[in-house]
């Protein structure tokens, strides 16, 4: 059976912690900023990450 390909959309948004769990970044970030609150903006400049019935499914198109 071949090997899987990456998904290269998903290679650029998400990143693996040394314990195996996802980090991704958040939405809603990167436009229309004056209208957001300086705490709300300030809040998705850091990463979280990927919920638990998620990460299977982007574990799997990041080839793992």
């Amino acid at each position: 059976m071949p090997k899987l390909k990456t998904n290269r959309a998903a290679h650029k948004r998400f990143r693996f912690t040394g314990s195996g769990k996802i980090k991704r970044t958040k939405a809603y970030g990167s436009h229309i900023l004056a209208k957001k609150t300086t705490k709300r903006k300030r809040t998705l400049r850091k990463g979280t990450l990927v919920s638990a019935s998620d990460a299977r499914r982007v574990r799997r198109m990041l080839g793992r």
